[in-house]
């Protein structure tokens, strides 16, 4: 017994080196390395800038369609928010779609006016309740915004400016995290996140076009709206990933803000992680010809670099860079204990985090360790939930912690 794992060792002792370095290099890329080489590119290539401004006797009429469930505690100043914003009366139409409500939602919006209530008793999703509002829709420009979401007042022209260009099919705004002095887990590490996603963003436009809008705020040309299966669990994904498929860009505008507040707490920023994942995965099968660098050339290129990495390669070497530097480290080899310490020193670190999840800690990348683990975990759970045909279009909504109204200024 002892000769036959002798004479296995060196084998065993070459594919952990492998698998090690490998998913070092592949995690490291994805999280640290990808931002790199945007921040290279998008010096090498010259900024991309909205051609030009409308004048207000040229810009063109706009929808805005806000899809809310049981949205009461919010609907009545996120309608005062949207009639309050800059952009001509005659020329912005805002149509709230409520289907399956069951609370006062469509009574609330019924008291303005100005806005078109869709309402049906079923609730069969946000992406059928999308697709029959649709229908209405005239203008030729849209925008799509959450209920829970506050815009700052230019948001709509600033958003629209890019559409100068005609060659730009979509423009996704900044989503902000309202940040509170002291944040628990859910907070500060959504906070963080949403602020390197849209570094991200920004970098990823001027190379060329982001890699999927997020349904708090973006906009696409009508023409180009494309039902999604009333099956698809991120449809704002599908939706400008698409648009993008047909050859347009989709613009990232950080001065068109959607601010709301963090998850409640770090279960319900589960639910909302491992609802994403799943459908992540969703999209993938469903968009393969997207990893086709011979027909898409950058556009594949950051894709897989910011999306399909982090649902597939990085989240499954993470264990495998762990064991395989335990491995690796029972040589005594500086490099490797070393390595091996920061592991566990990271891992420890989160292990804090998930105990003091509920405190509020003024020092915001105290949970990053925890929301890190929490965020690469939801994609075992996705991809589960994805095999197993277990992810309903109709999800329950993870609660938004409670902040007082005056507090949010967009």
């Amino acid at each position: 017994m002892f000769q036959y794992f002798h004479s296995i060792y060196p084998v065993i002792d070459s594919l952990s080196l492998f698998l090690f370095w490998a998913g070092i290099i592949i995690v490291g890329y994805t999280y640290l390395g990808y931002a790199a080489v945007l921040f290279v590119l998008s010096r090498l290539r010259r900024a991309r800038k909205p051609a030009g401004e409308w004048t207000d006797n040229a810009l063109p009429k706009v929808t805005l369609v806000i899809a809310a469930y049981n949205e009461e505690q919010c609907i009545e100043e996120k309608l005062i928010n949207t009639l309050s914003l800059d952009y001509p009366e005659d020329k912005l139409a805002v149509f709230v779609v409520t289907d399956g409500s069951t609370d006062n939602t469509p009574e609330i919006v019924k008291k303005f006016h100005a806005v078109r209530l869709f309402h049906d008793f079923e609730r069969r999703g946000k992406i059928h309740a999308v697709n029959r509002v649709m229908k209405h829709v005239s203008t030729p420009i849209v925008v799509y915004t959450d209920a829970n979401t506050l815009l700052n007042p230019e948001a709509l022209r600033k958003l629209i400016r890019h559409y100068v260009d005609e060659n730009v099919g979509g423009v996704a705004g900044e989503k902000q995290i309202f940040r509170n002095t002291a944040d628990n887990a859910s907070g500060a590490g959504e906070g963080l996140y949403w602020r390197y996603e849209s570094y991200l963003k920004a970098r990823d436009a001027e190379v060329w076009s982001i890699v999927g809008a997020a349904g708090e705020l973006f906009s696409i040309r009508t023409a180009l709206y494309e039902e999604p299966l009333e099956d698809t669990v991120i449809e704002d994904f599908f939706l400008s990933m698409r648009i993008c498929a047909r050859g347009y860009r989709f613009m990232y505008e950080p001065e068109a803000t959607a601010l709301e507040t963090a998850s409640a707490s770090v279960e319900e920023e589960w639910k909302r992680k491992v609802r994403i994942c799943a459908g992540g995965f969703q999209a993938i099968t469903r968009m393969p010809y997207l990893l086709n660098p011979f027909r898409y050339g950058v556009l594949t290129f950051q894709y897989i670099s910011h999306r399909v990495l982090r649902w597939t390669l990085a989240p499954l070497f993470l264990p495998i860079i762990l064991l395989t530097n335990v491995w690796l480290a029972l040589d005594g080899n500086p490099l490797y204990l070393t390595l091996l310490a920061g592991q566990l020193l990271f891992y420890g670190l989160a292990l804090a985090g998930r105990a003091l999840r509920d405190r509020k800690v003024s020092i915001k990348g105290f949970f990053v360790p925890y929301y890190f683990v929490v965020m690469n975990l939801s994609v075992y759970a996705g991809l589960y939930r994805f095999l197993r045909g277990r992810q309903p279009v109709v999800w329950e909504k993870a609660r938004r912690a409670s902040v007082a109204p005056q507090s949010i200024k967009p």
